[in-house]
């Protein structure tokens, strides 16, 4: 009898453990889309569309009166009266459906963390350490909503324009989010305590790709990429005229289109060069596959995600290949949390 009560556990804690997996990979995939909904809804102009905030609220418009109705209060809206006048029903229904989405997405994603969240920790399958994390993210991400509409509210006013500082905050936090549910995914239940040197070097690095992801929000948020659309140049030069044309000079990086560009360029260019670096330099010190291809992952993100960058300037930002660009930032991302999971003290180098 005792051997079987132990055998059930053993199974039990076997199973709760691949359930536990695939719910933090299902949370990280669902965060990744959640960041594309929101590149899509900002690049097609579709943010202002729903002028209320009502997180309990989750069927859209049913009928013709219930869409008018939803119509007749976008059309009191800043945006509406300076920007779409022309505006029909039927073209409402486009941009409404695509910020609506990406509410309930949002919505869905916080279900989809506590639902289980509270199941998993009713039924031991988590230690206190990841319920006490994953609780952690749930506010967060709660965090995050109100941050989203607190975004929305700046382009309510009379000028329809979205603060580029609320919406880098919006991406930030999001881009935290998904790095720290990435993080937990990869090192839930394997061995390996703190970071080797190469592991910080890594960590060192996804600060530089963090820092180049808040610069390309407030490209997005100032319509940067509509403007100098040539590369490695920018207006004939490589360092462009007017970068410290406002006052104070800390203006510049926030609310300068030439400086904005310029130093997004910039960061860009150098996350790629120190990531190649730091391939280079990791030959030979990294003792596992999993290392090496992690490593790897990393050289192609970053290729892969300078190539998509420049593309989406010299076409003039497609949406497509806009939006492509920002899911870029998180393989990035992913590729370097991954080296610094693999670069922890204790890790199998047998992996």
């Amino acid at each position: 009898m005792t051997n079987l009560v132990a055998v059930e556990r053993s199974t039990f804690r076997g199973s709760s453990t691949t359930a536990v997996q695939a719910w933090l990979v299902i949370l990280c995939a669902m965060v990744f889309i959640m960041v594309l909904l929101g590149g899509a809804t900002r690049l097609t102009d579709s943010g202002l569309s729903m002028v209320e905030w009502q997180p309990l609220t989750v069927l859209p418009p049913m009928n013709d009166a219930a869409w008018q109705a939803e119509f007749d209060k976008y059309q009191a809206s800043p945006e509406f009266l300076h920007k779409n006048t022309h505006m029909t029903v039927a073209e409402f229904k486009g941009i409404f459906w695509l910020e609506y989405i990406h509410r309930l997405w949002g919505r869905l994603i916080g279900a989809v963390v506590l639902v289980p969240l509270l199941w998993f920790a009713a039924r031991g399958a988590l230690d206190r350490a990841l319920t006490v994390r994953m609780a952690g993210l749930f506010v967060l991400g709660g965090a995050q909503g109100v941050l989203g509409w607190y975004m929305v509210r700046s382009g309510l006013n009379a000028v329809p324009e979205v603060s580029q500082y609320r919406l880098a905050a919006h991406l930030g936090l999001a881009v935290v989010l998904y790095g720290a549910l990435v993080w937990t995914a990869l090192t839930y239940r394997q061995p390996g305590g703190s970071l080797t040197c190469d592991g910080r070097r890594a960590g060192l690095l996804a600060g530089l790709a963090f820092a180049t992801i808040g610069s390309g929000a407030f490209v997005a948020g100032l319509d940067a990429g509509l403007t100098y659309n040539t590369f490695p140049l920018m207006d004939g030069s490589l360092v462009p005229r007017g970068l410290g044309a406002l006052e104070p000079w800390w203006r510049n990086m926030f609310d300068n289109v030439t400086t904005v560009q310029f130093q997004h360029r910039v960061l860009a260019v150098t996350t790629v060069g120190a990531a190649v670096v730091l391939r280079l330099f990791l030959i030979g010190r990294l003792r596992s596959a999993r290392q090496r291809a992690a490593a790897d992952f990393m050289v192609a993100a970053v290729l892969l995600q300078l190539g998509l960058g420049i593309g989406t300037l010299l076409l003039v930002v497609p949406v497509p290949l806009a939006v492509a660009h920002q899911g870029g930032a998180l393989l990035v991302l992913t590729a370097l949390v991954w080296l610094m999971a693999e670069c922890r003290v204790g890790v199998s180098y047998g992996r």
